[in-house]
């Protein structure tokens, strides 16, 4: 039975790029997941996500006149917005030891590395719309 718009089926990753990877779909079909439809969170390197030969749900979003699957991974699962559950008892335990020069040096680490990672999306973002900006 073809695969059909709307439908979630098992397939296996065949191979990974830096804009998604292929999908083997049953019935000797392949459709590819855009890099945009791996995660809800932001993916800069598909292979932090996906492995070759590893088994994945997708769900297939369109097939094109001339046969191209496109597919969705985080279509299959739902967004959470639900916080991250802390275990304050052992967050404390480890910060009691911990000077306040200690944990004041610590949250600047971890604010900075988080600032390092917004620019570089921001900047991939503004290069990605000044080339196509260009192209106009």
């Amino acid at each position: 039975m073809p695969v059909s718009v709307g439908e979630v089926v098992e397939g296996i990753v065949t191979g990974i790029t830096n804009f998604g990877a292929f999908i083997q779909l049953p019935e000797g079909k392949s459709g590819l997941v855009h890099i945009s439809e791996i995660s809800h969170d932001y993916v800069e390197r598909v292979d932090d996500y996906l492995k070759k030969d590893q088994k994945i749900k997708v769900k297939v979003l369109s097939i094109s006149d001339d046969g191209k699957i496109s597919l969705s991974i985080r279509q299959v699962k739902p967004k959470t917005n639900r916080p991250v559950e802390i275990d304050w008892n052992k967050r404390n335990e480890a910060q009691k030891s911990m000077s306040f020069e200690d944990k004041l040096n610590q949250f600047l680490r971890d604010s900075n590395e988080k600032m390092d990672q917004l620019k570089t999306r921001d900047t991939r973002r503004n290069t990605r719309s000044r080339r196509f900006n260009h192209m106009d």
